[in-house]
């Protein structure tokens, strides 16, 4: 719940009514929701304040500018595969980006294709292969939306957005809408400039690729072999994807995997007996053994290896 003293209790209130003011009954500014249905593990507690963008991208940045002028928290949640939302929620706004729009074209420099922050990536990497646009096959598993993807520089199969992604439109709170390059963006390894801005007062809003032209049954065919593979690799269930980052030459897996921590477990959380990169919410989970389990895993590898994990994914809110 919000809480009644200092500002946030009145911030949040002009905050609705700027909102409510402007936007129509459809889309209504929901409090105390909760986020474990929003996110890929199923876990998190309550956001104190939710917007579901569904309209368009001139109503989501309307939205978030009023929650940034009103000095309130904005968290996005694309896909909800990449963050692990505290159990004690989160202050604030949280977005659910669903604006979801794929358009094709003959533009500049070879961009063919551009996508709101909205899109899956599975969404994405299907219509690429009708289009008969190579370069997201990779994606054809993995979990989230173009937005976060982008920020995270996600990527799997040896390929990630980098190697794609030419420009990027991104709402700042400060200087309104910006056009980033490709180059601006200093992708690397599972990061980028964007993921490295520790304010969070941004938001992806759409991209545009250089795809690359191919038959589109040659395309499904090498997406069907990537399916197949994670089939096979990866369990299924509830969980957050790979939670650590592969260390230089080596494998978080094999690591967690050589520690004898393959199927351990702290309360309904556990490391997958099939993928040790791969931790399993069980039924009736909370977000703090998660995040137990998590640290339990960097520290036993530590040492027995000498190895700090760094962790792929988010965390959300406040953990004990």
């Amino acid at each position: 719940m919000l809480p009644k003293s200092a500002n946030c209790y009145s911030i949040s209130c002009k905050l609705e009514g700027i909102i409510l003011d402007k936007l129509s009954t459809r889309t209504p500014l929901l409090q105390h929701v909760p986020l474990a249905r929003y996110t890929a593990a199923r876990l998190g507690g309550k956001a104190d304040w939710l917007y579901h963008a569904r309209e368009s991208i001139d109503e989501l940045v309307e939205v978030v500018m009023a929650a940034w002028k009103a000095d309130l928290p904005v968290r996005v949640i694309g896909g909800g595969a990449n963050v692990l939302v505290s159990d004690h929620g989160v202050r604030g706004l949280v977005v659910i980006n669903d604006i979801s729009e794929i358009k094709t074209g003959d533009w500049h420099d070879g961009r063919n294709l551009s996508a709101t922050a909205g899109v899956g990536l599975i969404a994405l990497a299907r219509k690429c292969a009708t289009l008969g646009l190579s370069g997201l096959e990779w994606a054809i598993g993995v979990p989230g939306t173009v937005g976060g993807a982008i920020v995270n520089n996600a990527g799997a199969y040896g390929s990630d957005m980098s190697h794609n992604v030419a420009d990027v439109v991104v709402l700042e709170a400060d200087h309104g809408v910006q056009l980033y390059t490709r180059e601006d963006l200093q992708f690397s390894y599972r990061h980028s400039l964007l993921k490295a801005r520790p304010d969070r007062r941004f938001m992806v809003l759409l991209a545009t690729f250089q795809m690359t032209p191919d038959d589109s049954e040659a395309i499904q065919a090498r997406m069907n072999a990537f399916n197949a593979s994670r089939k096979q690799s990866q369990p299924a269930g509830a969980s957050l994807g790979s939670i650590f980052k592969n260390p230089p030459g080596d494998y978080a897996g094999r690591l967690i995997e050589a520690a004898g921590l393959k199927g351990y477990q702290i309360g309904t959380a556990q490391v997958s007996p099939i993928h040790a990169n791969f931790f399993i919410n069980g039924s009736d989970g909370c977000a703090q053994d998660y995040y137990r389990l998590i640290r339990h895993v960097q520290a036993v590898v530590l040492d027995q290896f000498g190895v700090a994990l760094e962790t792929e994914i988010e965390f959300i809110g406040v953990f004990e």
